[in-house]
């Protein structure tokens, strides 16, 4: 087994590998010890069943992964070697991904949400190595929490850069990310990738409320554009002050706000009837737990799962009223550009 963190997880630069001490699985968050003592965790989606009592769809993967840590070791930089993709096939297909849209169209018309996440899964035949394929899509895309976990049943790749909760001593903050597109101007100058980005915004002021001391909440960023090499993102940014455990943050908050929608309850009951896959780990999250109880987790976007010879890589988009179906369809696409090129 084997643990790649990309050097911003520690505060530094380069990469690092996980002395792994060893590695438990939990079914639900409520299980998790209250002390774990320096970790990393992986946290499936599907603990939404948990969190917000909406039985969603799950694959056969443990719902949360936890690995002891010892240490990291800097890990010099080599070139990685060429590996091969074959696309085989989405989960849903273009015309079925954007009738889903209309769908949610529909559902947002009868006041049921704000705003939904839809995302689609893409199916590749894989032939290399796992961690060069990590090594190609970071140098295409380099991020803040990419990394690679190699647990010899199945592996998981990240491209992440959305922060979804970090706690320093009593300080939670959270940078929701909402807002794509090929230029700021495309960003900043649309009033609905503005709308969606202030909608979970105050949804994340909600969950992060759930857990802060009173008066505590604000918001210290807001659509902030950040450049990517194939993209530029909205972010903005939510703390509070919380004496709260991780475990406890986690029960209020899980699962993030910016992949779900807006009410986040019945947001994931539509997510669920509207999408033929499970989303396994992607939309949920992963992190770097420290011995003093901070924690620093990513959202779990931009991220592939994969066993032996087969991988999926997982896309979405938000989805409000005023969205323009082909529009979202080819957002969806643009961010899949880093880990390989389909159009």
């Amino acid at each position: 087994m084997e643990l790649i963190l990309a050097g911003d997880w520690l505060s530094r630069k380069g990469f690092f590998k996980a002395e792994i001490q060893s590695v438990e699985t939990y079914e639900t968050i409520a299980e998790l010890p209250e002390n774990t003592g320096p970790s990393f965790i992986l946290l499936s989606y599907s603990l939404a069943r948990e969190t917000l009592g909406v039985p969603v769809k799950s694959d056969d993967k443990p719902p949360i992964v936890l690995l002891k840590i010892r240490d990291f070791s800097y890990l010099n930089w080599r070139p990685p070697k060429a590996v091969s993709l074959e696309h085989l096939g989405n989960s849903l297909k273009d015309e079925e991904f954007i009738d889903r849209i209309r769908k949610i169209k529909e559902y947002i018309a009868k006041g049921d949400v704000y705003q939904i996440n839809l995302t689609n899964r893409l199916d590749f035949q894989f032939r290399g190595n796992p961690k060069d394929l990590f090594l190609n899509f970071y140098k295409r895309q380099p991020v803040y929490f990419g990394f690679f976990l190699n647990l010899e049943d199945f592996f998981v790749i990240s491209g992440s850069m959305e922060l979804f909760l970090e706690k320093r001593g009593e300080l939670l903050r959270s940078k929701p990310i909402k807002g794509t597109g090929s230029s700021p101007e495309e960003i900043l100058g649309s009033p609905k990738e503005r709308a969606e980005n202030l909608m979970i915004t105050d949804m994340v002021r909600n969950d992060i409320g759930r857990v802060a001391k009173f008066g505590s909440v604000r918001v210290e960023e807001l659509f902030k554009v950040e450049h990517f090499m194939t993209l530029y993102q909205m972010h903005s940014s939510v703390v509070g002050e919380t004496e709260k455990s991780l475990k406890e943050i986690l029960l209020s908050t899980f699962p993030p706000a910016s992949v779900t929608g807006a009410p986040k309850k019945r947001a994931v009951e539509i997510i669920d009837e509207l999408e033929p896959h499970a989303r396994s780990y992607y939309c949920g999250s992963a992190g770097l737990i420290f011995p003093n109880g901070d924690f620093k987790l990513s959202v779990l976007i931009r991220t592939a799962i994969g066993s032996e010879d087969k991988l999926s890589y997982y896309a979405g988009c938000g989805i409000v009223w005023d969205s323009d179906p082909e529009k979202e369809l080819r957002e969806m696409y643009l961010k899949v550009k880093a880990f390989c090129e389909l159009r």
